[in-house]
């Protein structure tokens, strides 16, 4: 499930790093998944790299 802007902006900058850093190892888990040809639900690999674009925009913003 994608991470809504409102929630994102009501995170403090430890606990959007800590997000940050969980939604790449789910990345990195999904990708591992998809070039050994095991993954089920490959869409999920684009809806985390929007996830993080979002939560560093914000970081940014902070």
């Amino acid at each position: 499930m994608a991470l809504k802007m409102d929630d994102i902006r009501g995170m403090t900058k430890e606990e959007l790093q800590n997000k940050v850093r969980s939604l790449r190892e789910e990345l990195f888990g999904l990708t591992f998944q998809a070039r050994t040809g095991r993954i089920e639900r490959s869409h999920r690999i684009s809806a985390i790299k929007k996830d993080v674009a979002r939560c560093l925009t914000i970081m940014n913003k902070k």
